[in-house]
């Protein structure tokens, strides 16, 4: 058996060695050029000028957005509306819902610190905020499937909006940073 593979061995190697002879022959004969890169290194000049035109862009965008200042959303328990203004400027006016009897809605100041598109409250059995922007504690400025209560005291605290003016003031605030101010 042994003898058999070594004479098949040296027949395939008898036949295969010319074979590969004639390959290397044309190869050399026509041989193919190597490709070459496309790629051509850029200098710190032009990374800078690169860098310098994302800024300004960023700017721009910045600018185009922002309007003329952060988002001031004034809410006046005592009419249950809420006034949006951008820069001191009257955007919208809103009906909202706040702490009925035993649940007060804080007055003050504050900064909106933490937003959420969709969030549940832990609190009060995975009740849904869409578009929910916490500005003191756990207290909330959100929308509300309660629309029909629009107007009156309705909520634990929080300060409800329409689904859509939630959506609105949401986006605004996203883009400029906000405040959110309560009074009587």
């Amino acid at each position: 058996m042994n003898r058999i593979i070594a004479f098949v061995t040296l027949l395939v190697g008898l036949w295969v060695t010319p074979l590969m002879a004639a390959e290397n022959k044309l190869s050399k004969e026509f041989r193919v050029p190597e490709q070459t890169s496309t790629y051509v290194k850029k200098d710190k000049a032009y990374w800078t000028k690169v860098w310098h035109q994302k800024q300004a862009r960023k700017k721009k965008r910045a600018r185009r957005y922002s309007g003329s200042g952060r988002i001031l959303a004034k809410v006046d328990l005592s009419s249950q509306t809420m006034n949006v203004y951008r820069g001191g400027r009257h955007l919208y006016r809103w009906k909202v819902s706040t702490g009925r009897s035993g649940y007060g809605t804080p007055t003050g100041t504050w900064r909106i610190h933490r937003m959420h598109k969709r969030y549940f409250s832990r609190k009060y059995n995975n009740a849904p905020m869409p578009h929910a922007m916490f500005y003191y504690r756990g207290f909330a400025v959100h929308g509300t499937n309660h629309i029909s209560r629009l107007g009156r005291r309705a909520s634990h605290g929080c300060v409800r909006l329409h689904p859509s003016n939630a959506a609105k003031l949401f986006s605004m605030v996203r883009r400029s940073g906000g405040t959110v101010k309560v009074t009587y």
